[in-house]
């Protein structure tokens, strides 16, 4: 029977391991299931340590200790560096294609690790983008047969819409992964949902910035110039309300 491979993407490693888990106690075979953790952007979930690992990870586990070894695939997670992303914590299948002769980094590339499992061009980019900018990527490979099963488990895990996220990336100036960019720098963010106010990382996300433009609120902290639309602090700005003047559209950052 045909192998499929399935990858999801998660702003959250809490969420991403108990897919992970639930996948493992569903008959899926550790050695079809990978995660590669960008943790350092993830203050809000559970920090890596030696005791949460069990290999090291914290501390800089060699590329072995990712590839093998513990009762289950998150008992295997060991300290990568791959081009383009910097330090991550990974283990699983999806390592092998990264890993080069160097203990401890990976040679290869994770978009083309990707496309050259069957993902497809379009969400590679925005998964690899993704863990850039400190997501936690699961993937999964297994026979067609399974499919099914493997989506609605990771579903029930709050993984991120691909589509929905590679146009928020899209509308903040991105255009597609980048290898040589180097490691993320635009403050913790994992999505265009949480970002820094850098020009290419405007605050607020897509939606909440065209809500601000077309009735002159701020609940995107887009446009300071406008209110928030609370009671108190209603649309458009103290001037445009005493001319009676519709409350002013602002402009997307630059």
């Amino acid at each position: 029977m045909a192998t499929r491979t399935i990858a999801r993407l998660f702003d959250s490693y809490n969420d991403a391991s108990a897919a992970v888990a639930e996948l493992e106690a569903a008959g899926f075979m550790r050695d079809d299931i990978s995660l590669i953790a960008n943790r350092g952007n993830t203050a809000s979930d559970t920090t890596t340590t030696d005791d949460e690992t069990g290999t090291g990870a914290g501390t800089g586990a060699t590329v072995g200790a990712v590839l093998g070894g513990g009762a289950g695939l998150l008992a295997g997670l060991g300290a990568l560096a791959i081009p383009g992303i910097g330090p991550v914590v990974a283990a699983g299948w999806l390592v092998a294609a990264l890993a080069g002769a160097g203990v401890g980094a990976a040679s290869g590339g994770l978009l083309g690790s990707l496309v050259g499992s069957g993902v497809s061009e379009e969400h590679a980019h925005v998964y690899a983008e993704g863990v850039r900018r400190g997501g936690n990527l699961l993937t999964l490979r297994t026979e067609d047969g399974r499919v099914a099963q493997a989506e609605t488990i990771m579903a029930r895990h709050h993984p991120v819409d691909a589509t929905q996220r590679g146009t928020e990336y899209r509308s903040a100036g991105w255009n597609s992964y980048d290898e040589k960019a180097g490691p993320w720098t635009g403050g913790s963010t994992t999505g265009a949902g949480q970002p820094d106010g850098t020009p290419g990382n405007p605050p607020g996300t897509a939606a909440s910035r065209a809500v601000d433009r077309t009735i002159g609120t701020n609940l995107s902290g887009a446009f300071p110039g406008q209110s928030d639309g609370t009671p108190a602090n209603p649309a458009g700005t103290a001037a445009g309300r005493a001319t009676g003047v519709t409350p002013p559209r602002g402009r997307d950052p630059v």
